[in-house]
């Protein structure tokens, strides 16, 4: 059987069935804080999925608009109340193929790491600049790396276990690009289903560093959506980019 190769949509085609069944939950301090940096001006989200963060916010009448490779996770928000009212372009959200700009571009739960190579993501901040307002901002929420996860290159989480099932994350770790590949795996009754994502994680100090490629600066940077201090024991951060100058 030929090797099927990993692309754009194959996280989001793979898991949208799934999807809103393991993360049904969001904060709604995030909605707080993406309602505040929109400032009643347009939301671009990267990667809008199922629209789990940006059917909220509509409710708090920002006006979303949205980005996805996989059509099947936007066909599970449109199945939403109200999820036929967010314009959704499709493509590689490293190109941002949208028209026009917006008070806040937006790219959250790590989905900034979907973008498999350096190359991809320094497009994606330089093009974003492209799109935001003279005082529009950028914020990604995305997890600090932690090598100590992985044993020779590799590890192996479970992540369940019950009566009728085994839930397991297994990957594997190449520091030398990044890389991290990854197959969540899903054993019950004899049967097994397999749910592969690729990533390219990047430091803090990396992020800020292709913000200035792009021509934008840091502004924030905190550890959570309550806006708590990030500092070297925080696990994930939440960072927000304006213009420079």
């Amino acid at each position: 059987m030929a090797k099927q190769p990993y692309t754009h949509k194959t996280y989001g085609e793979r898991v949208a069935s799934d999807y809103d069944e393991w993360y049904k939950d969001f904060d709604r301090d995030a909605i707080t804080l993406l309602t505040e940096l929109a400032r009643d001006g347009r939301a671009l989200e990267l990667g809008i999925g199922t629209g789990r963060i940006a059917l909220p916010l509509m409710e708090n009448n920002v006006e979303v608009h949205g980005l996805d490779a996989s059509p099947s996770m936007v066909d599970r928000m449109r199945a939403k109340p109200n999820g036929d009212r967010v314009p959704v372009n499709f493509g590689n959200f490293a190109d941002v193929g949208v028209d026009g700009q917006f008070a806040l571009i937006y790219i959250v739960f790590n989905t900034f790491f979907a973008l498999s190579s350096q190359e991809e993501q320094v497009r994606c901040f330089r093009r974003v600049a492209t799109h935001l307002t003279r005082d529009g901002c950028f914020l990604i929420e995305a997890f600090v790396p932690d090598m100590t996860r992985f044993d020779h290159g590799q590890a192996v989480w479970v992540t369940d276990i019950t009566t009728e099932n085994i839930q397991l994350d297994v990957s594997r770790h190449d520091s030398v690009t990044q890389r991290v590949v990854s197959q969540k795996v899903f054993l019950r009754d004899g049967s097994i289903r397999l749910y592969p994502i690729e990533i390219r994680y990047a430091w803090p100090s990396e992020l800020d560093l292709m913000a200035q490629l792009a021509g934008l600066r840091l502004r924030q940077r905190w550890s959570n959506w309550r806006r708590d201090p990030f500092t070297s024991e925080s696990t994930k951060h939440i960072s927000v980019y304006e213009r420079a100058g």
